[in-house]
């Protein structure tokens, strides 16, 4: 087997298993560890994978700041949010996450009708300062400078007294093996605990985040009702998120 088959089948076991283990694919490929191992490396260097002991993991994402987030995907982000608000019903409350793809939901929400927003993130309900018809509740906390959002006990506390329809949730990768993750451990409990108090959780996605695992998990792909992806995003990198039974809602 060339060289380029046996890294484009370890890329195809990545993404089917979540992680390599160098010596189960040595022994199905009938060649020697050492092999595995010297392509692991040559991958690692190339930015395909992340090397771990005795194996591979999928790349972790960058975690760049609200910032500089802002710019990427604006368009796919755009289309996200005007699919999620579609979603939004009169009298409902709906729980936005931080972050530049849930602002995109808060700029187009409906102005029409009356529903209450909450949310932890001081970005997000500046958004809806002029907004006519909604009522914003902001919960307090230890602000996650970052992110912009608020974390720890006192906001796990004032959110414990909410139960949201909806909760928009924002991730920084997701994976089909070890679910929905993001860079930070207690963001990614804030995150956690919302969804534990919201009738439903729906998770915004834009391609380049699939297949990816960042270092701290917030759920699995199961533990949530819906995925609102960009449209265009070949069917074969959704078959595994679909085979967990969470909707697929394209935008």
């Amino acid at each position: 087997m060339l060289t380029t088959q046996r890294k484009s089948l370890i890329l195809d076991i990545l993404r089917r298993d979540g992680q390599v283990i160098a010596k189960r694919v040595a022994e199905d490929l009938a060649l020697s560890e050492d092999t595995i191992r010297r392509d692991l490396r040559e991958m690692a260097a190339e930015g395909l994978l992340k090397r771990v002991h005795g194996g591979a993991m999928p790349i972790a994402p960058d975690l760049p700041n609200l910032s500089a987030r802002r710019s990427v995907s604006s368009d796919a982000k755009q289309r996200l949010g005007a699919r999620a608000v579609q979603m939004v019903k009169p009298g409902q409350m709906i729980f936005l996450d931080g972050g530049t793809t849930t602002a995109e939901i808060a700029r187009c929400l409906p102005r029409d009708i009356g529903f209450t927003v909450a949310t932890h993130s001081p970005t997000i309900a500046a958004e809806l300062e002029h907004h006519p018809t909604a009522d914003i509740i902001l919960t307090g906390g230890r602000l996650y400078k970052h992110s912009m959002v608020a974390t720890g006990a006192a906001a796990m506390a004032a959110i414990s007294q909410l139960r949201p329809d909806i909760f928009f949730l924002g991730v920084t990768a997701a994976h089909p093996v070890h679910g929905l993750s993001t860079g930070d451990f207690e963001e990614a409990a804030i995150k956690r605990h919302i969804a534990r108090c919201a009738a439903e959780t729906y998770v915004l996605l834009t391609e380049e985040k699939f297949d990816l695992v960042s270092p701290c998990r917030v759920l699995g792909i199961a533990d949530v009702a819906g995925l609102i992806v960009s449209a265009g995003v070949p069917e074969e990198r959704l078959a595994p998120y679909r085979a967990l039974n969470a909707a697929i809602l394209e935008a």
